[in-house]
């Protein structure tokens, strides 16, 4: 399986595989044709105070990180998630698909961690947590 990341204006290939926007709000300027989306899961985007707090705070990548994933910890990203997992295990390609300018710290990112992974964020949250999968995350 290969999970690839790519920005929603970016033409769509047939090496995309399954193509699922993770943004929760639609992306300006592109009609639904022409984004080649097959599912939109809007529940495992940050949520709208997050999105806010990361746009104006763009140097605050790591603590970013680690409140979106106590967020998809919380019902229903969590259900988004798990629907995020069986694409990814059923699927030979995946493309993850954002709006974000920002190629390298964006949520897509950190979905593809977890999917490269294989493995739901931890149930519990706080430094902790976000520090275990961090750990994670450098050892592979």
């Amino acid at each position: 399986m290969a999970i690839v990341l790519k920005r929603v204006y970016d033409n769509a290939s047939s090496r995309d595989g399954v193509r699922v926007l993770v943004d929760r709000l639609w992306p300006r300027g592109i009609s639904k044709e022409a984004a080649k989306i097959d599912s939109w899961l809007k529940q495992i985007a940050p949520s709208d105070e997050l999105r806010k707090w990361y746009h104006a705070r763009p140097t605050q990548w790591p603590k970013f990180r680690e409140r979106y994933i106590e967020e998809l910890s919380e019902p229903e990203a969590s259900a988004a998630l798990d629907q995020l997992h069986q694409l990814a295990k059923k699927e030979k390609n995946l493309t993850l698909l954002f709006a974000s300018r920002n190629l390298d710290h964006n949520n897509a990112t950190v979905l593809k961690e977890l999917l490269d992974g294989m493995r739901k964020p931890p149930r519990s949250t706080g430094a902790g947590a976000a520090a275990a999968v961090r750990k994670s995350a450098r050892a592979r």
